[in-house]
């Protein structure tokens, strides 16, 4: 009867989810996240705890440091609801066993929302969001504000009741290494696809001339006649049928032909320049390069490229 009594309900759960979503709303320099922890715990302590003495020590143990990445707490949420609600059942569980089980897993579990979900997530989302904004499209903004969320709550929610129904048997798969192949997995899966983004986001155009030919008289398109048939108002579907028949066979439009530089660069390989911009970039940043430098040096050779021609 006793483990009926202090058994938490999923509407419990719920009400230290919601108040989750506030963890880094009181965040201080001395103990981090400890009152945004406490304030999400009250629900469930106020439903084990009946006597305010107990209460009171509850909150004053749950106001103990704390901090780790703000999504990567809910496991650890759960984890702990699991042992308030034994503890609250008579089992021997001290203050100092609680507080190491947090302590122990807000270490591993810090390193893996970055890379998941600022180096990963994020990104991609808002670049596709980003994508369909610079078209005029006003999905945009909003596939990246309710996706994100949406991500985010079913995450927060779906960890926190994975670390309740585990408890304890949680830090088992954390020491087996599933956190390092998940934070390796999103970070491949996000190079991947930034790595698909960098031709659309990362424009080059060099348009200096490296070659100009002179066209054989017979291969270009005489657009003189064109001219006086609409002149005279003979201009005919025929006589324009056969002009796109001259285009699509290869036939120039210029008398010149010029050669650019970026012509060259796209039958070799379309999207190299930024290619390798961006993989100098990555390079520089790892040898840890500021990034307020590179954005500098970009912006000067840019503005050197284009005066010399070379950029356009």
């Amino acid at each position: 009867m006793a483990e009926e009594k202090f058994k938490l309900t999923k509407k419990d759960r719920l009400h230290v989810f919601w108040r989750s979503q506030f963890l880094q709303a009181s965040w201080n320099f001395e103990r981090m996240q400890n009152i945004g922890w406490a304030y999400a715990m009250i629900p469930a302590l106020k439903k084990m705890y009946s006597s305010k003495e107990e209460r009171a020590s509850a909150l004053k143990r749950h106001l103990e440091f704390f901090n780790t990445h703000p999504y990567l707490a809910a496991p650890v949420f759960g984890v702990t609801l699991t042992l308030e609600e034994q503890r609250a059942s008579g089992e021997e569980i001290d203050n100092a066993a609680i507080q190491g089980v947090k302590i122990g897993m807000m270490g591993p579990l810090a390193g893996v929302g970055d890379p998941i979900f600022w180096g990963t997530l994020r990104p991609v989302l808002g670049a596709f969001a980003a994508s369909l904004a610079l078209t005029g499209s006003w999905l945009g903004p909003l596939i990246f504000f309710f996706g994100w969320n949406i991500i985010r709550m079913a995450f927060l929610w779906y960890s926190q009741e994975l670390g309740y129904v585990q408890g304890g048997n949680i830090t088992q798969n954390l020491a087996g290494g599933l956190m390092q192949k998940l934070t390796q997995g999103a970070s491949v899966l996000g190079m991947f696809v930034l790595g698909v983004l960098v031709p659309r986001w990362t424009n080059m155009h060099f348009p200096m001339v490296l070659s100009e030919v002179d066209v054989p008289s017979d291969e270009v398109i005489n657009f003189g006649t064109i001219a006086e048939a609409a002149n005279e108002g003979v201009l005919s579907g025929d006589m324009l049928r056969n002009v796109v028949g001259q285009i699509q066979s290869g036939m120039s439009i210029e008398p010149v032909e010029v050669t650019t530089l970026q012509n060259t660069l796209d039958e070799l390989i379309p999207g190299i320049a930024p290619l390798l911009l961006t993989l100098a970039c990555v390079w520089l940043l790892r040898k840890k390069v500021s990034p307020i430098t590179l954005i500098f040096a970009l912006f000067v050779l840019g503005t050197l490229g284009y005066v010399l021609g070379i950029l356009g």
